[in-house]
């Protein structure tokens, strides 16, 4: 994860992945730049280091996890619309929702983050 955290107008914080890109106007404002709303839009895949696997599926994702001492969390108040994974050895959670087709560069991000050398997200 590379790049530049930075403000927007209303205070909300978002990752510019190579600033050098935009254009030298206002870069709190991303919504009028075009090439801006491009680079958000593309599509983001989570890879597996050491296989090179793209994560394809909840199914894989779980295979890889359960590997690095990851058990499912099947308890709390959001059980039924998300899947949740937490390591015995830390107070790591790791929550995704529930349908596939929402899982996004956020919950990609906090997989990287709790298993560091392990995965990557990369632009498809």
């Amino acid at each position: 994860m590379s790049g530049v955290w930075m403000f927007n107008k209303n205070g909300v914080m978002r990752l510019v992945e190579n600033p050098y890109n935009q254009s030298s106007g206002d870069s709190s404002d991303s919504t009028s730049s075009g090439g801006s709303q491009q680079q958000r839009m593309r599509r983001k895949i989570l890879v597996h280091l050491p296989t090179s696997e793209v994560v394809s599926s909840y199914g894989s994702l779980e295979r890889i996890l359960k590997g690095l001492g990851w058990e499912r969390y099947y308890y709390g108040d959001n059980a039924d619309h998300l899947l949740q994974f937490h390591k015995k050895t830390s107070i790591d959670l790791i929550s995704l929702p529930r349908d596939f087709s929402k899982f996004n560069s956020i919950h990609m991000y906090d997989i990287v983050v709790k298993n560091p050398n392990v995965f990557h997200v990369r632009d498809m």
